[in-house]
């Protein structure tokens, strides 16, 4: 939908507590908060849904355009959201679906609204199916999040290695001493989404998940120094970004390389650590 027809779909929304009129009457759609990918920014999109259970599951359909929506892009880098959903408002956690399991979920979406099938049958595009994990109000997170958590916590690394591969690959291409603004912003998005990742990690999973497995203390206070020193291998890759075109692309490869050897070694060790303990039953709790 274009802009301003958005701006007016979402603020008829927030007026009506969801009710529409005009083209939208009797339709029950959501509004979808996300974190800019790119920029930083909140941006709220309407969106239709279906209910899976306590899960609400989305579609990137675009109308079935060719390209990904941008609010898809942005719960991969950013996949903590708010959603509206008539007069109630809450955060959650965005999930790509991915494999057989989106193909179902799609699947399920379809025998629900099947104007999905004619977006699908408009593109090559495989439309992402995302699922909307809602966030307790309460900070305990009870064991059926932790799964999700899991799955969200791969996925984000695979995410990461593979804008780690493609900068690689722009910097070793033959004409990497042009450096692209397309290329410097592909590696500025890719920073900006690590240290919100690592962040994120730092105020809110790892606090968690040091309560509930004390004996585990080595292992967060391993993996907060490793976040400390990716930080500051970031502020040096920024600091050549910023002055590339003095210097030339071949003076980021150095700082690169290191970075994505401390971060493959990170990540392989957070998840040979954490996911386990968030595949595990919670002390304390029903197995």
């Amino acid at each position: 939908m274009p802009l301003d027809f958005n701006v007016s779909v979402i603020e008829e929304f927030r007026t009506n507590a969801g009710r529409l009129g005009g083209p939208f009457e009797g339709w029950v759609l959501l509004l979808l908060t996300t974190t800019g990918a790119r920029s930083g920014r909140e941006h709220t999109t309407p969106l239709g849904f279906v209910e899976d259970g306590d899960r609400l599951l989305v579609v990137g359909s675009a109308g079935g355009s060719d390209r990904h929506p941008d609010w898809y892009r942005n719960v991969l880098v950013h996949p903590t959201v708010t959603v509206e959903r008539g007069a109630d408002r809450w955060r959650a956690t965005a999930v790509a679906a991915t494999g057989a399991e989106r193909d179902a979920l799609f699947a399920k979406v379809v025998a629900a609204a099947p104007g999905y099938a004619d977006y699908q049958k408009a593109t090559d595009r495989v439309l992402p199916v995302v699922v909307l994990h809602r966030i307790p109000d309460s900070d305990h997170t009870p064991p059926d999040r932790l799964d999700a958590l899991a799955d969200e916590l791969v996925r984000i690394h695979d995410w990461l290695r593979g804008e780690l591969a493609a900068l690689a690959d722009g910097l070793a291409a033959p004409g990497a001493a042009d450096l692209t603004v397309e290329l410097r912003r592909h590696s500025l998005t890719f920073c900006a989404g690590l240290a919100h990742h690592h962040g994120g990690e730092d105020a809110g999973l790892f606090p968690y998940l040091a309560r509930e497995f004390p004996e585990k203390a080595g292992v967060f206070e391993r993996l907060r120094a490793e976040h400390d020193t990716v930080a500051r291998a970031l502020d040096g890759l920024r600091e050549l970004l910023a002055r590339v075109d003095e210097t030339g692309p071949a003076e980021l490869r150095p700082g690169f390389d290191r970075l994505r050897t401390e971060l493959e070694t990170h990540f392989a060790y957070e998840e040979a650590e954490i996911v386990p303990l968030l595949r595990a039953p919670v002390p304390d709790s029903p197995a």
